[in-house]
């Protein structure tokens, strides 16, 4: 079943025995080769084509998204029908409790290449992981096109909300574009807050893998290296929950 996932080097070894995986792109991009990855750079480009989030608590206006649901089997990918994103406060002490409705991802992007390996990956990855006992015939996947942006006025907030877990079974955070851009290091907190691991995502197509049940994460703020020139952080976000 699948080596290069569940075999003695696979993506798989490290995340079930930590919680958590830091896959750089040379890891990666092979794999997501072999189930389909292609044109990444016009995928990467849509990230220029997203709208401000206006849910921001904090009153911030640094981050912008797009946002869709998909259920995902043995049998494929569909798109399910637009619909917000919803957590409670207990997941997100900031921006839960709404239904926060956001652009949609464009169809043109949820059927690239590119996004089609990575959640088919990402299903093999995560439902091979899963006890058979609590598997689900469907999974429901959210995902999201996040732009974390930072000005000489404010800094980017990846994880505003701080260390969190998001209320599903796993997660998937990869890597589109680092730009002009300091720090951004994702930290990993066992469930009794005990600091587990850390590490930057610099790299197109570097990727954290976390289970959700038994790892909080967040990123730190960001800041610019030239304060005169664009800055922000591009990363495609993936959730699996069982439906």
């Amino acid at each position: 079943m699948h080596p290069e996932l569940f075999g003695p080097t696979g993506l798989a070894n490290a995340l079930s025995r930590d919680g958590f995986s830091f896959v750089q792109a040379e890891g990666i991009r092979p794999i997501l080769e072999a189930a389909g990855l292609r044109d990444w750079e016009a995928f990467a480009e849509t990230w220029n084509d997203l709208g401000v989030d206006t849910f921001m608590a904090d009153g911030g206006r640094y981050r912008r998204r797009r946002f869709a649901a998909f259920a995902s089997s043995s049998d494929g990918l569909a798109r399910k029908a637009h619909q917000p994103h919803y957590q409670s406060r207990d997941y997100n002490p900031l921006n839960g409790g709404v239904a926060r409705w956001f652009e949609p991802i464009t169809d043109e992007v949820a059927e690239h290449p590119a996004m089609q390996a990575i959640l088919t990956t990402c299903h093999r990855l995560f439902d091979g992981l899963t006890p058979e006992e609590t598997r689900p015939p469907v999974w429901h996947v959210e995902v999201h096109q996040f732009r974390i942006e930072t000005s000489p006025d404010h800094e980017g907030k990846p994880t505003p909300e701080g260390m969190h877990r998001d209320g599903v079974d796993w997660v998937m955070v990869m890597l589109v574009k680092r730009e002009n851009i300091a720090s951004g290091k994702t930290m990993m907190e066992d469930v009794a807050h005990r600091p587990i691991g850390s590490f930057t995502l610099t790299q197109p197509m570097d990727v954290a893998l976390v289970d959700d049940d038994r790892v909080f994460h967040g990123v730190t703020a960001l800041s610019r290296l030239h304060p005169e020139k664009l800055a922000y952080r591009d990363v495609l976000v993936v959730t699996f929950r069982r439906a």
